[in-house]
């Protein structure tokens, strides 16, 4: 029994040390695997980037062999879908006698009334069926007018649109500066030689004198250049780390992309030009939009510049030329030598020097969106949706469901259907206009609503489509997005923000019942005058009993503009009366209110800080200040949505909540602050340039 039970012990522990072993091994293996994979992904990813750069040399190249702009291209086929009426085209079919057979009957009688019988039941379907075909005849030939009113008009608009083309042609022959320059703009919009992702922004003018074609072109930024020059795997660390690219190396690749950018412009805008003989010369002045490195202020950069004859450009063989060198050597250009360091060169002519109207951004000769006819602007968004590569059809001007263009992405997961609603405003649009929205697309069951607008947003609407499926495009970005595929649009004589009345229609100032209400309101805490017409209400609210100072700074950057525009206990309002203090009404425990369009033009930042009340708990900090959050209002005092600001620490006795930055395009986002000050709300102010005894 004893050599059994050892036999057994061995075998067992034969068993174990063979069951680690395996496991040993899958361990092994799975690592392995593990590491060959992720060996595998650096691999793949370093590829990728050897590709990114690959592209970026051979630019010029590809550009060369992509075909050249035909005018052809912009004319329309003079077709319309056929007539197709479906099931209307099928005819009713009408009862045969001979399926009427006469049923029963033993008797002479009996047989009689059974003849009767089926006579009768055929009598009654012919008749109805006779009844559906004079119905049927009747809605194909409605149907058919309606096609036939449809086909003319869509056919008269296709013809409308060729004319206009071969009126271009005729232009461009005669050198008309306005056909020329929409001629040549057309070709550099059209090309497939440029990647997505690169702009394409232009301003030119055309001197007839000279033949001379005069603009300035956006040049992609050094983003297009990667930053990582491989990916490695870590075995140690289990990590993926980017190994960077030399300095002088991506210096290197961004400006010779530049100076392929540059001889591509040329290189289209001779090939379109063809026969038709406008061009003698270009003059081309590349530019980027940047921040300039020594000041931090934005700017347009000229990184590149050149002039040149169609002669001298006739004799060159791109597809084999260095880039730089026939840009700074053959052509005569200027290149900037730190292009990655903004770092401009001299520009030569401008297109504000040629004399004639200048096509550019906002330009004078482009349509004021606040003037154009209602359908026109509609049409023109749809024009944006379709050459952004969607399906999209404006929609009839009554019964729309709320919707003034359907618009359709064919794109495969992220796409589906678009609502899209079109406010031709200039004051900002109201909340309400995005719940609308929401509704809209909610009941036509869309992937996504958008909201096209002249005017801007506030606050209150980022807040309401923040994480639903709505997009908010405001005037400055309509402008842009016009501009990025080719269509034309200004916003009022300056390019920017209407001043003057706003059409029928447009958003105008609250209810005078909210006005009156919000303005008792303000006479019943001392701030003064009457609130602005157009307004938000921030309510404030936190859970603990510690007494709270909320206060208002407006700023630009972080330095407060002046003592007068800090709001607090001692100065409940600004000078203008764009923020002032309220008393609070629960669940709030302060309440501030603000006008974002009556700020300051040089503001641009909100603060919201808080500060422990010294004489109502002089021990205090803000230990207790959680659940804290902010509401925003509406004149109505109706929340139109809430922010969440971060709690208070011990040790604490001041705290800045966030801020309401201003956005290039007019707009108002909210950063969440978190910053706290020991030294109470003294500290905090001095920290934006207060001067506190």
């Amino acid at each position: 029994m004893q050599r059994q039970q050892q036999r057994e012990l061995e075998a067992e522990a034969r068993r174990r040390r063979h069951q680690e072993r395996e496991a040993r091994a899958y361990q092994r293996r799975a690592a392995q695997s593990h590491r060959e994979y992720r060996q595998a992904e650096a691999i793949r990813r370093t590829e990728e980037l050897d590709a990114q750069v690959t592209a970026l040399q051979g630019l010029l190249a590809a550009g060369c062999r992509a075909p050249a702009f035909q005018v052809a291209s912009l004319l329309r086929p003079e077709v319309v879908e056929p007539f197709a009426p479906g099931a209307l085209a099928q005819p009713v079919p009408m009862p045969d006698f001979q399926h009427y057979q006469a049923q029963g009957g033993w008797t002479a009688s009996r047989r009689q009334q059974a003849q009767s019988e089926a006579r009768a039941r055929f009598e009654r379907d012919w008749q109805t069926a006779q009844a559906a075909e004079a119905r049927r005849q009747q809605q194909l030939a409605s149907y058919q007018r309606e096609y036939q009113e449809w086909a003319d008009a869509r056919l008269a608009e296709v013809r409308r649109h060729n004319a206009g083309v071969a009126a271009l042609t005729d232009g461009m022959r005669r050198q008309d500066p306005d056909s020329v320059i929409e001629y040549l703009s057309a070709a550099l919009y059209a090309s497939t030689a440029w990647p997505q992702d690169f702009p394409r922004q232009v301003a030119a003018a055309y001197d007839p004198a000279a033949r001379q074609l005069v603009l300035d072109w956006e040049l992609p930024a050094l983003g297009i250049v990667p930053e990582a020059k491989a990916v490695r795997y870590l075995v140690g660390s289990d990590q993926d780390k980017d190994v960077p690219r030399p300095a002088a190396q991506r210096r290197a690749l961004y400006r010779e992309a530049l100076a392929q950018c540059v001889l591509l412009v040329l290189h289209e805008l001779f090939t379109a030009d063809g026969e038709l003989g406008a061009l003698e010369s270009v003059t081309l002045n590349g530019f980027v939009d940047g921040h300039d490195p020594t000041t931090g202020r934005p700017g347009r950069f000229v990184l590149a510049t050149v002039m040149v004859a169609r002669s001298t450009f006739d004799g060159l063989h791109l597809a084999q030329v260095d880039a730089v060198g026939c840009l700074t050597d053959a052509l005569r250009g200027q290149l900037s030598a730190r292009p990655d360091q903004l770092a401009p060169v001299r520009p030569g002519r401008r297109p504000d020097d040629v004399g004639n109207r200048v096509v550019a951004h906002g330009g004078d000769e482009e349509p004021d969106l606040f003037a154009m006819d209602p359908v026109a602007f509609e049409d023109l968004v749809a024009d944006l949706f379709r050459a952004m590569g969607m399906q999209a059809v404006t929609t009839q001007r009554s019964n729309d469901g709320g919707v003034d263009v359907d618009a359709r992405d064919p794109a495969p997961i992220r796409g589906g259907k678009i609502v899209v609603q079109v406010k031709r405003y200039r004051n900002t649009v109201p909340p309400t206009a995005v719940r609308d929205l929401y509704g809209t697309v909610q009941d036509a069951g869309a992937n996504k609503g958008v909201l096209v607008t002249t005017s801007k947003f506030g606050p209150g609407s980022h807040a309401f489509a923040n994480g639903k499926p709505l997009e908010l495009v405001s005037g400055t970005e309509l402008v842009d997005l016009l501009h990025r595929h080719g269509l034309r649009g200004r916003l009022g004589e300056g390019g920017g923000r209407g001043t003057a009345p706003a059409p029928a229609g447009a958003s105008g100032p609250a209810s005078d019942s909210a006005s009156d209400s919000a303005s008792r309101t303000a006479s019943g805490s001392g701030a003064g005058a009457p609130l602005p017409a157009d307004y938000n209400v921030l309510g404030m609210s936190w859970t603990g009993s510690v007494g709270l100072d909320v206060c208002a700074l407006v700023c630009r950057g972080s330095r407060v503009l002046s003592d007068d525009h800090f709001v607090f206990f001692n100065n409940p309002r600004t000078p203008d009366g764009s923020v002032r203090a309220l008393p609070a009404t629960p669940p709030d425990k302060a309440a501030i209110c603000v006008s974002f369009d009556g700020l300051p033009a040089e503001a641009d930042r909100l603060v919201l800080v808080a500060a422990v009340d010294p004489e109502t708990d002089p021990d205090a900090d803000l230990a207790g200040f959680t659940d804290a959050r902010i509401r925003l209002l509406d004149p109505s005092f109706a929340e139109l949505g809430q922010l969440e600001v971060s709690d208070g620490r011990p040790g604490e006795t001041a705290l800045v909540l966030g801020s309401f930055r201003h956005r290039p395009n007019g707009d108002w986002d909210f950063v969440l602050g978190g910053k706290g000050y020991p030294g109470g709300l003294g500290e905090l102010v001095g920290d934006f340039g207060i001067e506190v005894d």
